[in-house]
């Protein structure tokens, strides 16, 4: 099988999703690091793996993908028998399940968890001011999905079901920065929430993708 390759930069996070699924399937791969405020990811021999000028890049042989909810997918599917089972198995009602709760995060959580990493957390990072009617307005939008998140997981440990899947792994970057920023009372104030925060970030292959961070910053 040829080399796996993933083109990114630690403190991204679709980056750090990609990263995590590699480190829960535990398999091999080499890390290229691209160094965004020398424009790498402009460069013509970067954009020759991503059209769109975005990291991350993943590589096996003449396999090239950029979007990174597809990278964790194929990388969960190709390495079933590897790792942490990152899928659902069995009937078409048990993938219908996981499916939804991945594209719950794709498109109710992640519009405003990332506008309020982006205020909250990268605005200062890079010595910019916060925006308080964005912040306010996304912890809003983010505080009604929380709500919801907090019935499922009522009843269930985790989103799509009672193991650790890609539904949760998605989750993970934005929660990462929200946790260190204002916008923690949101997770902190719900508690099933909380604890199924607890517990994810809590996992060694996140360790793992965190000592990376620290490097960086």
């Amino acid at each position: 099988m040829a080399a796996m390759k993933l083109h990114g930069n630690p403190l991204s996070t679709a980056t750090q999703r990609v990263l995590a699924c590699l480190y829960e399937k535990d398999v091999e791969f080499q890390f290229v690091d691209v160094d965004m405020g020398a424009g790498e990811h402009k460069s013509e021999k970067f954009l020759s793996l991503n059209p769109f000028g975005q990291v991350p890049a993943f590589e096996e042989g003449d396999l090239k993908l950029f979007e990174s909810r597809a990278t964790t997918q194929y990388i969960a599917q190709e390495f079933s028998d590897k790792g942490t089972q990152l899928l659902l198995p069995g009937s078409n009602k048990t993938m219908a399940v996981l499916q939804l709760w991945k594209e719950v995060e794709a498109h109710q959580f992640d519009p405003p968890a990332t506008k309020l990493v982006y205020e909250l957390r990268y605005k200062p990072f890079f010595g910019l001011t916060t925006d308080t009617a964005v912040a306010e307005e996304n912890e809003a939008k983010l505080g009604k999905v929380l709500d919801v998140y907090e019935g499922r997981l009522a009843q269930s440990k985790y989103l799509a079901c009672e193991h650790f899947s890609l539904a949760d792994l998605h989750h993970l970057p934005t929660v990462q920065y929200l946790m260190g920023s204002s916008a923690k009372k949101l997770f902190d104030s719900r508690p099933h929430v909380s604890a199924w925060v607890a517990v994810i970030t809590a996992r060694p292959s996140w360790t793992k993708v965190q000592d990376m961070v620290k490097q960086k910053v």
